[in-house]
């Protein structure tokens, strides 16, 4: 069985797809926190802002079989031209993602696109795997397409993720996971300062933003 928290049609937010339409895909739960305000301190990575808990978000549910899955995720995917797009994300997606589920996205006609912590080993068949390393989590993931950091995180400064072949470096800055929705993010203003001086001194790394919160979509 497959745990979805949210499903839904949108325009992909970061990194080197960066506006191309693709249909997300939340997986329920993480290995690197239990998603309950009350385990944030104690959690391996203590700044996520995303709720994957459960399975009541939005078009999320528990779906019996891949194939099941697959047509759910096809079925949000418009009846126009452009080669269809599903970013599994999370909460940390490869606790449940798997090659068979992978098979039958591709079957109905999906490019594959993850974005995984990288503390698990990637199954066959992803077309874009997009890594994010978390504090001092150790990665197994040594390739993918993109090397995503959240920046500053004094435990995962992006030296230390220089042995990952990457396509793509990206460096996105750090916001408050406490900031309420549409207000000024004094935190995230000042890593956004300080992520821009480090691409600045380091050319090798790019810097990314949450165009989807700047522009307000999901």
């Amino acid at each position: 069985m497959y745990r979805v928290k949210e499903a839904f049609y949108t325009l992909q937010g970061e990194g080197a797809q960066a506006g191309r339409a693709a249909v997300f895909c939340r997986f329920s739960k993480c290995n690197l926190w239990t998603g309950r305000e009350k385990d944030r301190a104690s959690a391996v990575c203590n700044f996520c802002d995303t709720d994957f808990v459960g399975t009541d978000g939005q078009n999320g549910g528990r779906f019996e079989s891949p194939e099941a899955l697959a047509r759910h995720v096809r079925s949000l995917w418009p009846n126009a031209p452009g080669k269809p797009y599903v970013v599994c994300t999370g909460g940390e997606p490869l606790l449940q993602l798997d090659t068979a589920l992978i098979e039958a996205f591709h079957r109905e006609g999906f490019e594959v696109g993850v974005e995984t912590n990288g503390t698990l080993p990637a199954p066959a068949g992803i077309d874009w795997l997009c890594v994010s390393p978390k504090a001092d989590a150790p990665v197994v993931v040594e390739a993918c397409d993109e090397l995503k950091l959240v920046y500053p995180q004094p435990l995962a400064m992006p030296e230390r993720f220089l042995h990952i072949r990457a396509s793509h470096y990206f460096l996105s800055p750090m916001a408050s996971p406490s900031a309420p929705e549409g207000s000024v993010d004094g935190v995230k203003q000042s890593n956004t300062h300080l992520a821009t001086e480090y691409c600045l001194a380091h050319p090798q790394w790019r810097l990314t933003l949450q165009m989807h919160k700047i522009i307000g979509i999901d």
